[in-house]
């Protein structure tokens, strides 16, 4: 892959017009069974195109690394302090909240941010408005770590090797309600829900929120390091190569043809809104992934391939890694999803059929409805700024459309055309009942 997609230099956000207020394009055809409407008036076929990147959850990104200068000074300082062992996982969540991905969140979440989070599905700031939060991002302690804290008001947060990760300051131990975070979170608390089983049956009966002093950006050494770029960094890219609109698209899997055409498909159909350079960031997420998921090094192998084989074009496609660890949470995750790549410059979210969705870990079905991902970030609050361009293959075959060239063979698409077509409403109107045929 060309170097030049990957440029690490400061950046500083723009302000600007927060005009991008609705959710649904009307190029991107949603399915005729979805019966809400957004929240604000839809794009007209004129659409007014502003330039520049959309601006970050709370007016600017955080930043929570401490200067260099200051890092042997906050070294020494960490040596007398109480000491927090962090797991893997607890290390790409301070990977994420450091470079301003849950922006403006500054750290670890206070009871108070915790609470908003399971219940509201968002934050509210000072000056009265909301951001989106909708997947808690805590650090559990156990008994004895409360303890060994005792009255201090800071604490030192060490990997697994007792390296110096951070500094969590001002701090607020409260009780860890795993039961109410798992069912507020998943919609259930079935056994063999793979991050609940990771992370959370385990863990302390405590949760310690505070905000962070990150001692320097967080590195795998995996190889893989140049692909992680920040919000910052990203956005500095975005400028770079004169996007006028970002769309993004996550995968936890690797390219195939479909996502391909509906990338590719996007792009052009943004071109006929009148954008004059939109940009694609390919955004795998690059956390916790459950143990039958691809690796993240052979993805990232098959989505360089896919560039090098031009079935994507390197100029107008940013391949970057998403820090985030993965729940598998359906609609409830898919809104963090969205938000972090807000913050990362996009202003338009493609998401597809059952969105950070799994099968139910005891019964044979999913584990949520697969429409469900689209409908809620339709309504979540906090994203409206976002545009969601929902996958629109099956509403094309519905309404007997064509689908993009390449797509599926002439004959294959008749046959869809022809099953759709043989659909008839249940007198509910919910559940299509097919025609003998």
């Amino acid at each position: 892959m060309s170097s030049t997609i990957f440029i690490q230099t400061p950046f500083q956000s723009k302000s600007l017009n927060k005009s991008l207020n609705t959710h649904f394009v009307p190029s991107f055809k949603l399915p005729v069974s979805l019966s809400f409407k957004p929240r604000t008036a839809a794009f007209s076929k004129r659409v007014h195109i502003r330039a520049g990147l959309i601006e970050p959850d709370g007016g600017k990104l955080v930043d929570l690394h401490v200067s260099e200068p200051e890092r042997e000074l906050k070294k020494r300082e960490a040596a007398s302090l109480p000491k927090v062992k962090l797991t893997p996982i607890d290390v790409q969540w301070v990977h994420v909240l450091s470079e301003g991905w849950a922006s403006p969140l500054t750290g670890f979440m206070r009871e108070s941010e915790f609470l908003q989070t399971l219940h509201f599905n968002s934050l509210r700031l000072d000056d009265g408005s909301f951001v989106n939060m909708s997947v808690p991002i805590v650090l559990a302690i156990d008994d004895l770590q409360k303890a060994s804290i005792g009255e201090s008001d800071r604490v030192a947060l060490l990997d697994s090797d007792d390296k110096l990760i951070a500094i969590l300051t001002d701090i607020e131990i409260y009780k860890h309600p795993k039961e109410e975070r798992i069912a507020r979170t998943w919609g259930t608390t079935a056994p063999g829900l793979p991050y609940v089983e990771e992370t959370i049956t385990n863990a302390g009966n405590w949760l310690i929120g505070g905000d962070l002093e990150v001692i320097a950006p967080i590195k795998y050494n995996d190889g893989l390091d140049r692909f992680r770029l920040s919000p910052v960094e990203l956005r500095k890219e975005f400028e770079r190569r004169n996007a006028d609109a970002v769309f993004a698209f996550q995968l936890r899997n690797p390219v195939h043809n479909g996502h391909a055409l509906l990338m590719t498909d996007t792009r052009r159909r943004l071109l006929e809104m009148g954008y004059k350079n939109p940009i694609l960031l390919l955004h795998p997420l690059g956390g916790y992934t459950k143990a039958d998921d691809v690796p993240l090094s052979w993805r990232m192998k098959q989505h360089e391939k896919v560039l090098e084989d031009g079935v994507l074009d390197p100029e107008t496609t940013v391949v970057s890694i998403f820090p985030s660890p993965m729940h598998y949470a359906g609609p409830t995750e898919v809104q963090w999803h969205a938000k972090a790549r807000i913050n990362a410059g996009a202003n338009f979210y493609i998401v597809g059929r059952d969105p950070a969705g799994m099968g139910h870990p005891v019964d044979k079905r999913d584990l949520y409805d697969a429409d469900h991902g689209k409908k809620v970030l339709s309504m979540a609050p906090g994203l409206e700024r976002l545009n969601i361009l929902p996958f629109r293959m099956r509403t094309l075959a519905k309404n007997k459309e064509d689908p993009p060239p390449g797509f599926m063979c002439p004959g294959g698409w008749e046959v869809l055309v022809e099953y759709y077509a043989s659909l008839t409403p249940s007198d509910n109107d919910r559940i299509p009942q097919p025609v003998a045929a």
